[in-house]
C-alpha cells in the first residue's frame, strides 16, 4: 500500500526537478562526429541530447556511437570524424518526458536510463531529469515520511 505522502510525491509534475537546457550541454543536427566528440570528452557526459536548429529534441549521441562509426577492419578511422553528420549515427528512440508529466511517469522511465530528456508541449528541448535527482527526492520522502 501506497502512503499518502507517497503519492504526493508520484503525482508532482516534474517541471521543479529538471535542469534547464541552457545548462546541458548539446549537439546539432549539422554538427559533425568530430565536434561531438570534443563536447562528449569535454564534458565528460556518457551522452549528449542531439537537437535541430529550432531546438527541438532529435536524438541521442553517445561516445560508443561515434566509436562504433570510425571502426575499420583494422585500424579507428580518426579521418572519418569530420565527414560524419551526429544525425547519421544518434539514437532516435529515445525516452523522452514532458514538462508536465508527473514524478510517478519520471521513475518509471529513468529505471532504464540514467537521464531523461524533457521537453515542452511544441517539443522544445527544455532539459533533462537526471536518475539522480530522482533518487534524492525519493530518499528525501523516505526519510521524511519515517518520522
Amino acid at each position: 500500500m501506497i502512503s499518502t505522502n507517497s503519492k504526493d510525491l508520484l503525482a508532482m509534475p516534474i517541471s521543479e526537478f529538471v535542469i534547464s537546457s541552457e545548462k546541458v550541454a548539446h549537439v546539432q543536427i549539422g554538427n559533425s562526429a568530430e565536434h561531438a566528440l570534443l563536447v562528449l570528452t569535454r564534458t565528460g557526459y556518457s551522452s549528449i541530447p542531439v537537437l535541430d536548429l529550432k531546438y527541438r529534441l532529435q536524438g541521442l549521441l553517445s561516445m560508443k556511437m561515434i566509436t562504433e562509426a570510425i571502426l575499420g577492419l583494422e585500424h579507428i578511422e580518426y579521418e572519418k570524424l569530420p565527414d560524419i553528420k551526429v544525425d547519421t549515427i544518434m539514437d532516435k528512440n529515445i525516452a523522452v518526458i514532458k514538462l508536465k508529466d508527473t514524478f510517478q511517469r519520471a521513475l518509471d522511465l529513468v529505471i532504464n536510463h540514467a537521464f531523461l530528456c524533457v521537453v515542452d508541449e511544441e517539443g522544445t528541448f527544455a532539459g533533462i531529469l537526471t536518475r539522480r535527482v530522482i533518487l534524492k527526492q525519493l530518499k528525501k520522502y523516505i526519510y521524511k515520511t519515517e518520522k
